[in-house]
């Protein structure tokens, strides 16, 4: 497991398998042994990463969140539930396919990441985004990125070095053939262990078999607080107006203080809305909540795209707010192959799987994608924010402020993403229609 909260690449160029002549791995003795990390060599300096790429990639995942976002409320029960995901949790891990990736496969899985850049120049950026933020006493934000390979399974040397040199990562063996299940549970105890215990079983059963290959995964921790905290004291039970009309009592935070604001009405979005930005102590990240007018949630989200939301974010200035906001905390777990679908992605999950790129001599076998999931959960209160994601892919065998502050009563559904605020990139995103549901 690679851990990148620290910014630092060194690790990248002092691979562990200096004797791995040739691209085939060379496995543990059973999956009760531990995992043996096999990595490919690479240069002892690495190449740097071009910040038009990255600055290409961040805008791309933000788009790819939106997208996803959108999948996921239009289907029969995601538009009145609660949702959270990990837009950039999710491209990295495919970020780790599509290296692999050969001919339509590639090309329906850079279509919906947004992206034009070669595969590899789209992981080295997404492993250097991975990397902008270093920890503070205010902010962790750690992303670990995993491949777990049946023990003996090939992959080519070129694949290997593209996941050195972009994520600083090797490949896991492990006997998924001989026993699936205790593979199973050391690849979710990773994601766990890499999310402070917030991630558990992010695979189930059905989804790692004695025919997996290969399982890909992302493992993001944050824990980030408020630059400018609530006080506990001022926090009360306030009415919340759900999307059935109901207005259950919930608590909620209340601060009067100067935020990042911006407000509009009209134009392709149609319903009027407000928007607020929560910066967190570090700086480089903030948490903006858009809350559409009463009635008005599901016509707004639907219409949001990412040319818009940006329109938003560059309209925000200082304001007095007078602020209340709902303290939530739940989790999703999403299945995320519908939505791929939705997004244009085909032929990656069925018999017409091109995934030669990944494959080392020795094997006839080809590869199809088999299960894509995401949990993620989050907990925002008067402190600061917790939130973790998982993502996974699993590989099997194919056939100037004013003096009167503005009134922001978040007492309504409404959206949000944690963002970096240099970059742009979306680290989480989601909408709140309910805070008290878990």
């Amino acid at each position: 497991m690679t851990n990148r909260s620290s910014g630092n690449r060194r690790g990248a160029a002092l691979l562990l398998s200096a004797t791995l002549a040739a691209p085939l791995l060379t496995g543990c003795g059973g999956s009760g042994a531990a995992p043996v990390v096999v990595r490919a060599s690479a240069p002892a300096t690495l190449t740097p990463v071009d910040p038009a790429q990255v600055t290409a990639v961040s805008s791309a995942t933000s788009a790819f969140g939106l997208d996803l976002l959108h999948a996921l409320a239009g289907t029969p029960d995601g538009a009145s539930r609660n949702l959270v995901l990990s837009p950039s949790g999710l491209a990295a891990a495919l970020a780790m396919v599509l290296p692999g990736a050969r001919g339509a496969t590639a090309d329906e899985l850079a279509k919906a990441l947004h992206t034009g850049l070669t595969p590899q120049q789209y992981a080295l950026a997404a492993g250097a985004l991975d990397r902008r933020i270093p920890p503070t006493d205010g902010l962790t934000l750690r992303q670990a990125d995993d491949l777990w390979a049946q023990q003996g399974f090939p992959l080519a040397q070129a694949y290997l070095a593209t996941l050195a040199a972009a994520f600083d990562t090797g490949v896991h063996t492990t006997d998924f053939k001989k026993d699936p299940d205790g593979s199973r549970r050391k690849v979710n105890q990773a994601v766990e262990k890499a999310t402070d215990g917030r991630i558990k079983d992010l695979f189930n059963e059905k989804q790692i078999t004695k025919d997996t290959r290969l399982a890909l995964t992302d493992a993001l921790y944050l824990k980030a607080k408020w630059a400018s905290p609530f006080k506990h004291a001022h926090t009360s039970d306030q009415p919340f107006h759900r999307l059935d009309g109901s207005t259950p009592a919930v608590s909620t935070m209340r601060q009067n203080s100067t935020f990042r604001y911006a407000e509009g009405s009209g134009g392709i979005l149609g319903e009027p809305w407000q928007a607020v930005e929560l910066p967190y102590a570090d700086g480089g990240l903030a948490m903006d909540l858009i809350v559409p007018a009463q009635g008005g949630f599901a016509a707004f989200s639907k219409a949001l795209d990412q040319a818009q939301l940006d329109r938003i974010l560059g309209g925000l200035g200082d304001r007095q707010i007078d602020l209340t906001l709902p303290k939530f905390h739940f989790d999703t777990s999403n299945d995320l192959v519908p939505a791929l679908h939705v997004l244009g992605v085909h032929a990656a999950f069925d018999n017409r799987a091109d995934f030669t790129g990944l494959l080392g001599p020795g094997t006839s076998e080809r590869l199809k994608v088999s299960a894509v999931v995401q949990k993620a959960t989050i907990q925002v209160d008067e402190d600061g924010t917790v939130a973790a994601a998982g993502s996974g892919v699993v590989m099997v065998p194919a056939a100037g402020a004013p003096t009167k502050a503005v009134q922001l009563r978040i007492d309504r559904p409404f959206l949000f993403l944690i963002r970096d605020t240099t970059s742009g990139r979306s680290v989480f995103l989601g909408q709140v229609t309910d805070p008290q549901a878990r």
